[in-house]
């Protein structure tokens, strides 16, 4: 990620539960509760000292970066590959991955279509998405 990138997920305040749930895997209780009760965006530097992306570098070496990542990973054989992710996703779905996921897809229905979920998509209406955010 670039160091100067922002990443986060400002609705999180008013509308919306973010559906994929890998902060809390990331970053652990504490860490995915900040971003989510704040809506925080943060820079790929914040974002790399957190433990949410694995590397920030400077925007002008990132393309450099993630192609000398990429050469690394795929001198690996294919079967190994397979069977490492294998392991490693198995082990984050029975840590709750996939209960956590079909939860706050229903919670992200319900904050978009409930009461503040409507006055937040009238008021972005009015004032525009970045503002209400801000509210």
């Amino acid at each position: 990620m670039a160091e100067d990138a922002k990443i986060g997920y400002p609705p999180s305040r008013i509308w919306g539960i973010p559906t994929t749930m890998q902060w809390i895997n990331r970053l652990g209780a504490e860490k995915a509760k900040r971003m989510l009760f704040t809506g925080d965006l943060i820079s790929g530097k914040q974002a790399q000292e957190m433990g949410l992306v694995l590397a920030a570098v400077p925007e002008s070496e990132l393309d450099e970066y993630v192609n000398k990542f990429a050469q690394r990973i795929s001198s690996v054989p294919r079967n190994q590959l397979h069977m490492s992710k294998l392991v490693v996703n198995s082990v984050v779905e029975q840590n709750g991955l996939r209960y956590a996921q079909q939860l706050s897809t229903f919670f992200d229905g319900f904050a978009r279509n409930g009461p503040e979920g409507r006055y937040f998509q009238q008021l972005a209406a009015e004032k525009g998405f970045h503002e209400a955010v801000r509210m």
